[in-house]
């Protein structure tokens, strides 16, 4: 799954909570948030210069909130956990090193209690 095909697949499942979702789909996510927040960013600097408030990057992130929950949870899903496993994120530091393994471990090949496993689109390799 490259870049462009996770971020429409993510839009259009936007709050699909259930299956399950490919490491890529999941980690190009992040990447998108990440050039989101900082493009978003840089435009609240220059239209709000001497103000703390950020509207812009607030108003994106809540928008980017419900897809990137529900990402997550699918892609804890593809290794055989719960989506409530994400309420590790509030512990710190162990909490969160615990979700970062398990959203970069392979998922599960076959089927498992979420589903059977996600189907990287034609012509992206086979990685799970």
């Amino acid at each position: 799954m490259n870049f462009f095909e996770a971020i429409r697949s993510v839009f259009s499942q936007y709050v699909g909570f259930s299956g399950r979702a490919l490491r890529s789909e999941y980690w190009y996510w992040v990447l998108f948030t990440v050039l989101i927040s900082i493009v978003t960013g840089i435009i609240d600097v220059a239209l709000f210069p001497f103000e703390d408030a950020s509207p812009l990057s607030s108003i994106v992130n809540l928008a980017l909130l419900l897809p990137g929950l529900a990402v997550s949870a699918r892609r804890l899903h593809d290794v055989g956990r719960s989506g409530w496993w994400l309420l590790l994120a509030i512990v710190p530091v162990i909490g969160w090193i615990v979700l970062l393994v398990w959203t970069v471990t392979k998922g599960d090949a076959a089927e498992n209690r979420f589903g059977p496993p996600p189907q990287p689109t034609a012509g992206s390799p086979a990685v799970a």
